[in-house]
C-alpha cells in the first residue's frame, strides 16, 4: 500500500514513456537529488567530500559504464581501468595542448578517445564471447598501460609517466575546494546516469538486451550484431573515460599509468556483481558498498577485537577485508545473482502488498 501505483492513469504515450512512470519514483529521485545538491554541501566535512563522496561518484560512473556493456549487452570486459586511463590522459593532453579549451569539453573529448579505444578492443566480440572475450579485453589493460608508460609524449615527457591535472575552471570560476569539486562531479554523474537510464529503455537498449539473452535469435529478427556490440563498447568506454578524467582531475589530482591497474578493473567488476548486473541503481549501490565496507571494518574490527581481548594488527584488518569481499561475491553469485538492486526491487514489491502477507 505504501508503494502502490493503482490510480496513476496514463492518458498519453508521452506520460507512459517517462523515465520514472510511477509517482513515488519521481518523488524519491527528486528528493534524493535535492539532498545531494542542497543538504549534503551544508552538512558534510572536507573529509567526506574528498575521501568518500567524490570517489563514490567517480567509481559509480565507471561501474555504470561497465554495467552497460556487461549487464545490458552481455559482453564481459576486464579493461575498465584501461579506458579510465585513456580518458584521464586524453583530457590532460587536451587541456595542455589546446589553449583555452573548456574543461568540460576536455572531459567529453577524453571520453570520446576512450570510446574509440573501446571500439578497437571490442572488435574481437564479433567472433568470440564469454571468457575468451574477457581475455581479449584484458589485453587492453596491459597494452594501454604499456603505451602510456613507453611513450612519454602522453605524460608531457615525464620520465615516470605521472601527470598532474590542471586546475578546474568553469566560466571563469575556479573549482578548487572539495565541496565545489563534489558538486561538479555530482552534476556530471547525475546527467550521465539519467542519460543511461533513458538509453537502456530505448530501441538501442532493447537491442543490447536481445543480444545479451541470445545473440543468434537477435540476429535472426534483424538486429545488426556488429553495430550493436560495438556501440555498447563505445558507450561503455565513454562512461569509463569520463570517470577516469574525473578520477584524475577531481579526486587524486595526479595519476600514473600503474594507478589504472588490473586490480582497479576487478574492483569495478565487483561493484556491478554486488550491486546488480543489468541495473543502473546497482552500479551506485555496488560502488557505495565496496567503498564503505573497508571504512566500516576499520572502525568496527579494532573495538570488537579489544572487546574480545584479541590482538589485531592493521595488516590483519586488510586481510579480513579481502576475505569478506571474496565471501560476499560468492554469496551474491549463489544466493542473489542480481545483487543489491534485486533486494531493493523485492522490498518495493513487499511495500506494494503491505500490510498484507505475501
Amino acid at each position: 500500500m505504501l508503494y502502490r501505483e493503482t490510480g496513476q492513469f496514463k492518458t498519453s504515450y508521452v506520460a507512459d514513456s517517462q523515465i520514472f512512470p510511477i509517482r513515488q519514483d519521481r518523488i524519491g529521485v527528486g528528493l534524493l537529488l535535492a539532498v545531494a545538491f542542497l543538504v549534503v554541501p551544508l552538512v558534510a566535512s572536507e573529509y567526506w567530500f574528498s575521501a568518500l563522496l567524490i570517489p563514490f561518484l567517480v567509481f559509480a560512473l565507471a561501474a555504470l559504464g561497465l554495467n552497460i556493456l556487461t549487464g545490458y549487452c552481455g559482453q564481459l570486459s576486464l579493461g575498465s581501468a584501461a579506458f579510465m586511463a585513456v580518458g584521464a590522459y586524453a583530457a590532460y593532453n587536451f587541456q595542455l595542448r589546446i589553449e583555452g579549451m573548456p574543461i568540460l569539453l576536455s572531459f567529453v573529448m577524453g571520453g570520446l578517445c576512450a570510446a574509440a579505444v573501446g571500439v578497437l578492443f571490442g572488435l574481437p566480440s564479433l567472433r568470440i564471447k564469454g571468457f575468451y572475450l574477457a581475455v581479449a579485453t584484458l589485453a587492453a589493460q596491459f597494452f594501454v598501460v604499456w603505451v602510456l608508460t613507453k611513450f612519454s609524449w602522453f605524460s608531457n615527457n615525464s620520465s615516470s609517466g605521472v601527470i598532474s591535472a590542471q586546475k578546474l575552471e568553469m566560466f571563469g570560476y575556479a573549482i578548487d575546494t572539495p565541496m565545489q569539486k563534489y558538486l561538479f562531479v555530482l552534476a556530471i554523474v547525475s546527467v550521465l546516469a539519467l542519460l543511461a537510464k533513458n538509453l537502456v529503455r530505448s530501441s538501442t537498449g532493447r537491442a543490447w538486451m536481445a543480444v545479451r539473452d541470445m545473440d543468434v535469435a537477435a540476429e535472426v529478427i534483424g538486429i545488426p550484431l556488429m553495430r550493436t556490440k560495438l556501440l555498447a563498447f563505445a558507450v561503455s568506454s565513454f562512461y569509463c573515460g569520463m570517470a577516469g578524467a574525473l578520477y584524475a582531475f577531481c579526486y587524486l589530482g595526479s595519476v600514473e599509468p600503474d594507478g589504472f591497474s588490473l586490480d582497479l578493473s576487478f574492483k569495478i567488476l565487483f561493484m556491478i556483481i554486488i550491486g546488480g548486473v543489468g541495473s543502473i541503481l546497482g552500479s551506485f549501490l555496488g560502488a557505495a558498498f565496496i567503498l564503505l565496507l573497508p571504512i566500516l571494518l576499520d572502525n568496527f574490527l579494532p573495538p570488537l577485537a579489544e572487546f574480545l581481548h584479541l590482538s589485531l594488527r592493521s595488516s590483519s584488518v586488510s586481510h579480513i577485508q579481502m576475505m569478506m569481499f571474496g565471501g560476499l561475491i560468492i554469496f551474491f553469485l549463489i544466493v542473489e545473482p542480481h545483487g543489491l538492486a534485486r533486494l531493493w526491487q523485492i522490498a518495493k514489491e513487499k511495500l506494494r502488498l503491505w500490510p498484507f502477507p505475501h
